[in-house]
């Protein structure tokens, strides 16, 4: 990586954003795994478990975010 676009570390708003967004993409797949479960259609529960899949993608992708900023995060001291 270009040291002109090196990661920088995150703000406290953006963690909390991220840490918000994981929280919403767990809820949802919960919530589309939970109707899965109660539908008798196929096709429908076949959706839904579609989406659960997609909502569990998200969060890793935000999890391996907040993953490769570890390494250059501030440490706070107490």
């Amino acid at each position: 990586m270009p040291s002109d676009q090196q990661m920088k570390p995150l703000t406290s708003k953006e963690l909390d954003y991220i840490v918000d967004c994981v929280s919403n993409e767990s809820a949802l797949a919960k919530h589309c795994a939970a109707a899965a479960a109660s539908i008798q259609n196929l096709s429908v529960q076949q959706a839904l478990l579609g989406f659960m899949q997609k909502h569990e993608s998200h969060m890793d992708m935000l999890v391996q975010s907040l993953q490769s900023h570890q390494n250059i995060a501030p440490t706070q001291s107490h």
